[in-house]
């Protein structure tokens, strides 16, 4: 792989795994506009993952090294603050659907998944969801583990590309009645165990298959890429959901949706 192709991928990766847009989907659009199409393309993509989960174990440390020290706390059998217990629970129970649906989907996601018409059909399912979302929100609720879990059934749709992890987690928090910014929070930490998981398991297929080596320096470079915008487009969109609603990432999605459909398909 080029370098300028992994710089590309390496942006569009850190741009677009954070904003509501699908990072899965874009990398395999930027894959078909350059021709940068690869037998180990989605191992590549899983630890550019890798890269921008770094980003969020960055902006989310208070957040998730608290998780750490509840949970060490808990198996101590010591007392632990009742919203940092929910916290953790509540990632615990919304980690389980994706991780489940993943070990099912696992075959179906390196073929099936690939196709640019699913994209532009997920784009438009999401942005609808999305749009749902907004026009149901209150605000008026606290996270809770039940919540929790119901919240990372809609980051298991992500697994489809165009869906969007942080778009379906915001959309699902918003329909559980959490406001903006609580949503907005939650799904990026709820995001870092499946974010992790991925990237680590398929760095290690790249490693078994022998590819880690002929993929090493772009991979690294677009992974450094990845990592800094990244970081930026965290910090973005947790200033910007405060203030505003999801409704330009909705238009964004439906008309990237039709340009696909007109141009790709």
């Amino acid at each position: 792989m080029e370098f300028v192709n992994a710089i590309i991928l390496g942006i569009v990766q850190g741009l677009t795994e954070f904003i509501p847009v699908s990072s899965s989907g874009h990398l395999i659009i930027a894959r078909t506009f350059l021709g940068a199409q690869a037998s180990y393309e989605l191992a590549f993509d899983a630890v550019l993952q890798l890269a921008t989960t770094l980003a969020v174990l960055v902006y989310f440390s208070k957040d998730l090294f608290g998780c750490l020290r509840s949970a060490w706390l808990m198996m101590l059998r010591k007392p632990v603050a009742q919203t940092e217990r929910t916290l953790l629970v509540a990632i615990v129970l919304g980690t389980i659907p994706a991780v489940g649906a993943g070990l099912l989907l696992e075959d179906v996601m390196d073929t099936l998944f690939r196709s640019t018409q699913l994209v532009a059909l997920s784009l438009v399912v999401g942005a609808l969801i999305m749009y749902a979302a907004e026009r149901f929100a209150s605000g008026q609720s606290a996270l809770t583990r039940t919540r929790g879990f119901l919240i990372g059934c809609f980051q298991a749709l992500a697994l489809v590309p165009g869906f969007s992890r942080s778009g379906m987690t915001i959309a699902g928090g918003l329909f559980l009645g959490l406001n903006r910014e609580a949503a907005t929070r939650f799904a990026f930490v709820l995001a870092f165990p499946i974010l992790l998981g991925s990237g680590l398991k398929k760095l290690l297929d790249l490693y078994q298959a022998g590819l880690l080596a002929s993929v090493g320096t772009p991979l690294l470079t677009g992974s450094v890429v990845s990592f800094v915008v990244g970081l930026a487009a965290i910090h973005f969109l947790v200033s910007y959901l405060k203030r505003h609603t999801l409704q330009v990432f909705i238009w964004y999605r439906l008309i990237l949706a039709v340009l696909l459909l007109v141009f790709f398909v």
